[in-house]
């Protein structure tokens, strides 16, 4: 038999899970600590509820990589293709939620599209939502959450942001008809990644004017926002402005520092106002490991009533990649029997009540293989209970990292381990 994973799937080994429970239990804390709560949607939904997201227009058009199917009743269903979906349908179907809103969901999700480097056909997502709240403290909090979790696990992050009612009043001064701004902007989405000279080829194929293509080139090749102020030809481009300034004055608030993007748009037509994403400052991934924004109208679809709403987007996944070096397996003691394997399971169950981790070595391979075993796990303590030790009442305890051993009273075993775990 030839085994196969499914296209786009994949298994995940110990340290790589690991690190992954290890970073969701820091978002969970963190979360939690900022007032969010958690909320559990289904993984299926009905075909209709789905689709209904790409209302919003060009851009957001991913409904041909939704897995579908129907059940016995000949309904048609689907897996859900991210959290937004699920969240504005609950938001929709419970009308009395006291408002503001804020939950957090940590899930699976799929899409049936193609399948390349770091992209796959499940995958998790974090996801953080303020609903009912239009002021641009929402914003601020996420962004200082994020700042936050990205602290705790020890990355440095960049953090920057923009607005899509500014790129709409900047496209709108250079001349781009309504009807082809969507597609203007998914274009400059696409700088960081393509680069200039790409996105310009781009421009060009989508027949505007060697003027618009100059205009749109120097415009956003920089971030500066003073440079841009002759193209900010509405009112909603100059609140957008204003709203980007207040943002970054809640921010120095908070103590958090954020960098305007002026190519930065999501890709995602439905974002109304605020869009934001987070990098690592160093390594390899280049790719965003948070990111988010504003998607006021989506909700309404579903409820027929506008409702506010700003996210973030954690990359678990990515995160995890980026962790898993740092992981270790969850075993903090071994307790290597020699012809005491019932005292053993006796000790291993009072140091589990007293909260460690604890192994017993049930082969009984002796010492060298056992410590062997510490080694290649990474456990960080091998316990010795042999028949001079048990008549004595101690254990011999060894740090694997030092080498270093004592004989410890059994009673005080526990307190030992603990002591020399933190060391």
């Amino acid at each position: 038999m030839n085994l196969q994973l499914a296209k786009g799937t994949r298994d995940l080994p110990p340290e790589r899970k690991l690190a992954k429970e290890r970073i969701i239990a820091v978002l969970r804390r963190k979360f939690e600590a900022y007032g969010f709560s958690p909320l559990e949607t289904p993984i299926i939904e009905r075909y209709e509820t789905l689709v209904a997201k790409f209302a919003a227009g060009e851009g957001t058009d991913v409904s041909n990589e939704i897995f579908k199917f129907r059940d016995q009743g000949k309904r048609q269903l689907g897996l859900r293709f991210d959290l937004t979906v699920p969240l504005s349908r609950y938001i929709a179907m419970n009308p009395q939620l006291k408002l503001p809103f804020k939950r957090y969901e940590i899930g699976e999700v799929f899409r049936d599209g193609p399948v390349k480097q770091g992209r796959f056909r499940e995958f998790w997502q974090c996801d953080v939502d303020i609903i009912g709240v239009q002021e641009v403290a929402a914003e601020a909090e996420l962004l200082i959450l994020a700042a936050d979790i990205f602290r705790e696990l020890g990355l440095e992050v960049v953090i920057k942001i923009n607005h899509r009612r500014l790129l709409n009043s900047i496209l709108e001064s250079i001349g781009i008809p309504a009807a082809k701004r969507e597609q203007v902007i998914l274009a400059i989405d696409k700088i960081e990644k393509l680069g200039l000279g790409q996105v310009k080829k781009e421009l060009q194929r989508k027949r505007l004017s060697g003027q618009q293509v100059k205009d749109i080139i120097a415009v956003f090749s920089g971030n500066n926002i003073e440079k841009i102020k002759g193209k900010i030809g509405s009112e909603e481009g100059r609140q957008a402005v204003k709203e980007i300034r207040q943002l970054q004055e809640l921010l120095e608030a908070g103590q958090v520092s954020a960098t305007v993007d002026l190519s930065l748009a999501r890709g995602l037509s439905y974002y109304t106002g605020m869009v934001f994403e987070v990098f690592l400052r160093k390594g390899e991934i280049t790719s965003s490991v948070a990111g988010g924004g504003r998607y006021d109208d989506m909700i309404g679809q579903f409820s027929g009533r506008k409702i506010p709403a700003v996210g973030i987007s954690f990359g678990v996944d990515v995160l995890s990649e980026v962790m898993q070096g740092a992981a270790s397996g969850v075993t903090q003691a071994l307790l290597i029997p020699i012809r005491t394997l019932p005292a053993c399971f006796t000790l291993a169950q009072k140091l589990r009540d007293a909260g460690i981790s604890t192994e017993v070595d049930l082969q009984q391979r002796g010492p060298g293989k056992a410590l062997e075993y510490c080694h290649a796990k990474g456990i960080p303590i091998a316990l010795f209970l042999g028949p001079t030790e048990l008549a004595e009442g101690k254990v011999k305890l060894r740090e694997m990292g030092s080498g270093e051993e004592q004989l410890v009273p059994a009673e005080s075993i526990a307190e030992a381990i603990t002591k020399a775990l933190k060391r």
